[in-house]
């Protein structure tokens, strides 16, 4: 018999709590893949607080290898490695067809690169979806499994950021990244307005 990932021993939804460098962040699972992230609030109670509010239903559970491997994976790109988690199983029930089409090419932008609202448009078929893109990434439940943060308005400006400290946590998520949203160092590689990832 062929191996099936198992997300969830229980039905319904989970969720576990874990550290990073960037805080205490939390995963939402359920046994069709990752329904959740939850980047960190103030503290660990007010990210538990947090979670609960956006997944009423989620119980915390122990985590199964596969939810254990995309936290572990969530972990080390926070810690700055190039994770790829573009493998992780994502439950999209519910997730409007355009929004899921944006995630879709969101998630094939590696660490370190970006693209913008109106390129994500262009790849859609028509540019001038850019603010409907940006949209739906400001709706995304799933960041940094869909790195939302990679994603900025023309020009390389910052665009939005939906969770707690907004762009500041965007810049600090690129920045961990590699993407130098500052601009480059001296004798560093180049800024983030020449480095877009094109296609």
């Amino acid at each position: 018999m062929a191996h099936a990932s198992i997300f969830c021993v229980m039905s319904g939804q989970n969720f576990a709590l874990f550290e990073t460098a960037l805080g205490n962040c939390a995963l939402v699972w359920s046994q069709r893949g990752v329904a959740g992230v939850q980047l960190p609030e103030a503290n660990l109670a007010a990210t538990r607080r947090r979670v609960l509010r956006r997944f009423p239903a989620a119980r915390e559970a122990v985590t199964s290898p596969d939810v254990q491997h995309a936290i572990d994976g969530i972990i080390a790109l926070l810690r700055g490695e190039p994770i790829d988690l573009s493998g992780v199983v994502l439950d999209i029930d519910g997730i409007p067809e355009f929004n899921s089409r944006v995630y879709a090419i969101a998630r094939s932008i590696p660490p370190g690169e970006t693209l913008s609202y109106g390129e994500i448009a262009q790849r859609l078929g028509d540019r001038m979806l850019a603010r409907e893109v940006g949209q739906a990434l400001g709706q995304n439940p799933i960041p940094l499994i869909v790195p939302c943060h990679r994603v900025l308005a023309a020009g390389g400006k910052t665009g939005g950021f939906s969770a707690s400290g907004g762009v500041v946590t965007k810049l600090r998520l690129l920045t961990i990244e590699g993407a130098q949203p500052g601009g480059p160092m001296l004798f560093d590689r180049l800024p983030l307005e020449a480095r877009h990832r094109r296609g």
